[in-house]
Order: structure tokens, then C-alpha cells, then sequence
């Protein structure tokens, strides 16, 4: 069984419409759409904005349905010169950027007493959603790099530059790495899927309602190419 989330509705309001025997239970304010999709068995669900959500809507899959894989399909700030808006991102691996127990003597971005400082994505699924984007969205490019998360939307160029200087990520969100973190704990393989909507500056809110459903068009493409060939 795969589960497939999604924070926002208009990141899987499109992937549910293409689902068929779907049965729907609610739980903790999330709706947990049950059924298969291109011959999949999936679960599809919005979690919400931010980390809390995220982690919280992965460990329900994991419990209640008994999900072996998680993909987390969304938009994303591009962190990268030569990743342009509309363009696809697949984590390597995610951290937390807003993370910062550095006075204990742990690098930026890790969480205390955790055994790694980023989580690292199932390479298997990494290369053939690179295969199945290729195929699927020939007009953009496809990435493959560190996906960071926090609490926040970045829109400041200065902290833009200081999450490329501490973290070398590709882009930023608000809930892969809480999404990667829950599957690590649970030993499950997940990747992050980001489709990217801004640059991550002082542009980002001038480009962002423009841009989202091009970035959206995308990143549904490839989840129901890659429901395909799983």
C-alpha cells in the first residue's frame, strides 16, 4: 500500500479525482481517500500545512493502513539558480532547517540524541520517478538534491542564502523532512516530490498563485506515471 500526501487540497484534489473503489475515513481533521489508483493500491490524503501535520498524517497511514512506502507530492521554494520555476525536485534527503540545538554541540539542522543529521529518500523510488518525469513532463528539467523544511515561508532573500550556505538544499517547504522523519522512525521508504512555484525571495509572493497550478499540472503528472510502474 502506498500513501501519497499531499498539505495543501489543490496538490491532490486531482490525484483522488483519478482514484477508483474509494472509501473515506476521517481522522484527526484529515480525510484518508482508500482505494487504486492506475492499478495501485493507494492512500491519499491532505495533512495540512507544517511539520506537525505532516508527521502526524504519516504516522496515521502507517498505523491504520499499513502503508510499505510514502511519497509527499507538493510545491516548493527553489533554493538553486538552475532550478526554475515549474521544474521538479527529488529528494536525496531532507532536514529541518529551523532545527537548532548547536549550544549542545550538534551541527545545524539536527535533532538531538537522533543517530543522522538529514533523512536520506529510497533511492529505488528516487530513480524511477527521475525515469517516469522524463517521460511524463518533457518540457521541464528533474533534480535530484536535499529538500529542506521549517515552519516558515521564505520570502527573504537573506534567509534564502543562509538555508543555501548552512544546507546546500535544492528547495524549501514546510513538511517533507517531518514527513521523512516519521518514515525513518517507522522504517519505511518515502521520497519528497517538489514541484517548484517561486525562487524563495522578495518575488515570492508576486509569483506564487501564478505559478502553483503550472507547478501542481506537474508534479500530478508524475504520481499518476509513477502509480503505473510501481
Amino acid at each position: 500500500m502506498l500513501g501519497i500526501i499531499g498539505a495543501m487540497d489543490e496538490e491532490v484534489a486531482k490525484v483522488k479525482e483519478q482514484m477508483q473503489d474509494v472509501t473515506v475515513v476521517k481522522k484527526a481533521s484529515m480525510d484518508f481517500y482508500k482505494g487504486m489508483l492506475n492499478g495501485q493500491p493507494v492512500v491519499v490524503v491532505r495533512s495540512g500545512i507544517g511539520k506537525v501535520n505532516a508527521a502526524v498524517c504519516t504516522q496515521i497511514l502507517v498505523d491504520d493502513y499499513q502503508v510499505d512506502k510514502v511519497i509527499n507530492t507538493g510545491i516548493a521554494g527553489s533554493l538553486n539558480a538552475d532550478i526554475d520555476i515549474g521544474d521538479i525536485v527529488l529528494s536525496t534527503d531532507t532536514l529541518e532547517h529551523d532545527m537548532d540545538a548547536t549550544n549542545f554541540g550538534y551541527p545545524l539542522g539536527q535533532i538531538p540524541r537522533m543517530d543522522t543529521l538529514s533523512f536520506e529518500a529510497d533511492s529505488d523510488l528516487r530513480m524511477l520517478a527521475k525515469k517516469v518525469c522524463r517521460q511524463v513532463n518533457p518540457d521541464i528539467e528533474v533534480f535530484e538534491g536535499r529538500v529542506v523544511s521549517g515552519d516558515q515561508f521564505i520570502s527573504d532573500p537573506v534567509k534564502k542564502q543562509w538555508l543555501v550556505d548552512n544546507f546546500a538544499g535544492y528547495c524549501t517547504e514546510m513538511e517533507g523532512a517531518s514527513i521523512a522523519h516519521t518514515a525513518y522512525l517507522n522504517k519505511i521508504p518515502f521520497l519528497i516530490i517538489r514541484a517548484i512555484s517561486d525562487k524563495a525571495d522578495d518575488s515570492a509572493s508576486m509569483d506564487y498563485p501564478a505559478f502553483e497550478a503550472k507547478a501542481i499540472e506537474h508534479s500530478v503528472k508524475l504520481i499518476l506515471a509513477l502509480c503505473e510502474q510501481l
